[in-house]
């Protein structure tokens, strides 16, 4: 891009740069969002399609989880980025929604685009998008219903509803039962409010057996072996001794040497480190362990005298999975082993090794009053593992949200065509072009229940007619789509409900994405030197996706 001063051209920007302006640049940028949310709109609902996703190892990736399906695909567009970033901030928030917020996103900026034709300023479609989502946002809140982290009845339907679009959805109710218990385990209240971290749940896959093999452990499953074959291989009421400590003589950061002139002085240097760590293993055994989990390494001397005292031992375990098994035994993790005592050890029924296929693992089991469990996932192949894997995510998550939120809504698209209704009605309180700006947001909340009927070979116009029948009185907000039958039915009465916290985050990241792409009306683009993107692309081409590494 260049200027003219004085008949000499003045270079603003670099060569080979490019600039789209105006609604040229909107056009754009709305156009790549579309792209995105189109991509993910078939896998929406119970009915939903799967996506195979193949990389460029040759690693396949089947689901319907549009967080994964984004995080999978290389997305090269800025605005197109912002709607990854939608599914990623309902997946870390919420953890699940994903396909509805971008679905969403996409048909709000689908709207606004009908309106920028109309010569509607960008500025006061904002405007009305801002206010619209306020409102939305009190209409969620207005038909929730409350619930209790003791109803576990309704914990498990909205556990199950998660699940009804995946591929496990045959073994949701089992999966669900599973879900309801670890999260209500790991759950703590603090000053009055419930709070459940499930990243206190230890999730651990294994290909073989089948789905209904999953369990739930009240402990912790340690993908480990034991360390020597001499120890015991089961421990009935388990004293544990955590060491973030090695039980051996570590190297000293600096060289040094030693010289050494004859024999003795090498059997006296040997003698001593083999004290040293003899002196370890004795502070152990008087405490009155029967199982010591290392952070780091254990001396082959060390793993002798243990396993001669009759103690199991397991090493180099991740300093997250010590933080566990310390909530999960109530034990304390050891950084001197001079200082430990016999109040630090933590407790468990029984700790016994065993080969699950082809690996050896640990299980710490029979932990009483746990803070943090494990499930081991079970399934046929690879790929039904990691979608079960995901699955139980999306039904850790939303338990989670009823939990700490305390608030349900009917789903099947029933509180979206509910929101619609009311920001209809009221758009004709607005005076002035806000009011169209509302009108749409309204429209585009319908696409929910839209999508459902489609993805069930419905007809979606037929449905939402008869929906908009429907949701005539204040009471009626419970009618959404049955994909089964094809019919408009009471949600409640069907047990579809999902967290109303899902709806809301749903609504707002959606909402804030469009307008933030509504708002550009300049892209400036340096050269991608030939490495893809076109207009809009970043300098390079090609970046690592927005997710970063698993």
């Amino acid at each position: 891009m260049s200027a003219q001063l004085g008949g000499t051209p003045v270079l603003i920007l670099k060569e080979g740069s490019e600039r789209t302006m105006g609604r040229d640049a909107q056009r754009t940028n709305i156009m790549a969002a579309k792209v995105i949310a189109e991509a993910v709109r078939t896998s929406l609902g119970p009915l939903g399609m799967d996506k195979m996703l193949v990389d460029s190892f040759g690693d396949v990736v089947i689901t319907n989880d549009g967080a994964t399906i984004l995080k999978e695909i290389d997305v090269q567009h800025p605005a197109a980025k912002m709607m990854v970033n939608i599914a990623k901030t309902q997946d870390d928030e919420v953890g699940d929604g994903t396909t509805t917020a971008v679905v969403l996103g996409g048909e709000l900026l689908k709207n606004a685009e009908i309106l920028l034709d109309q010569d509607i300023h960008p500025t006061v479609i904002i405007e009305g998008y801002r206010k619209a989502t306020e409102k939305a946002l009190q209409v969620i809140d207005e038909i929730s219903t409350e619930t209790s982290v003791d109803d576990e009845d309704m914990l498990k339907k909205v556990a199950v509803i998660s699940m009804s679009s995946k591929v496990v959805a045959g073994s949701r109710e089992y999966l669900a039962d599973i879900a309801v218990k670890a999260v209500r385990m790991v759950a703590e209240q603090v000053d009055g409010k419930w709070t459940a971290d499930i990243d206190n749940v230890k999730v651990d896959k294994k290909e073989g057996e089948s789905l209904e093999s999953t369990l739930l452990v009240n402990g912790i499953i340690l993908d480990k072996e034991i360390v020597h074959p001499g120890m015991p291989k089961r421990v009935e009421k388990a004293k544990i001794a955590l060491l973030s400590t090695p039980l051996e003589i570590e190297k000293t950061e600096f060289d040094a040497k030693i010289n050494i002139t004859n024999p003795e002085q090498m059997k006296a240097f040997l003698d001593q480190e083999e004290r040293m760590i003899r002196n370890m293993t004795d502070k152990v055994i008087s405490v009155g362990a029967n199982v010591v989990l290392l952070q780091k390494g254990i001396d082959d001397i060390a793993q002798h005298y243990l396993a001669k005292a009759g103690i199991l031992a397991v090493r180099r375990i991740k300093k997250s999975d010590m933080e566990k098994l310390a909530r999960a035994t109530g034990g304390e993790i050891i950084t001197n082993i001079e200082d430990f005592t016999a109040e630090d050890l933590g407790k468990a029924e029984v700790v016994y090794g065993k080969k699950i296929g082809d690996d050896d693992m640990v299980f710490i089991e029979g932990c009483k009053n746990p803070k943090s469990v494990s499930i081991l996932v079970r399934g046929g192949t690879e790929l039904i593992v990691d979608e079960a894997e995901r699955a139980l995510h999306d039904a850790l998550s939303v338990v989670r949200d009823v939990i700490e939120d305390g608030k349900v809504v009917p789903g099947g698209g029933a509180p979206e065509m509910e929101v619609a209704k009311r920001l209809k009605e009221y758009a004709d309180t607005l005076s002035g072009r806000e009011q169209l700006a509302v009108k749409q947001f309204a429209e585009a909340m319908e696409v929910v229940p839209k999508t459902l009927s489609e993805n069930a070979g419905l007809d979606q116009l037929d449905i939402l007619v008869e929906l908009r029948a429907k949701h005539v009185k204040p009471e009626d907000y419970v009618y959404g789509v049955d994909v089964y039958t094809g019919k408009i039915q009471d949600m409640t009465k069907m047990n579809v409900w999902e967290p109303a916290a899902v709806k809301r985050q749903a609504i707002k990241s959606a909402s804030e994405a469009a307008q933030m792409i509504l708002k550009i009306d300049d892209v400036i683009a340096a050269s991608s030197k030939g490495l893809g993107g076109g207009p809009g692309a970043p300098p390079g081409g090609g970046e690592e996706g927005e997710f970063g590494e698993d």
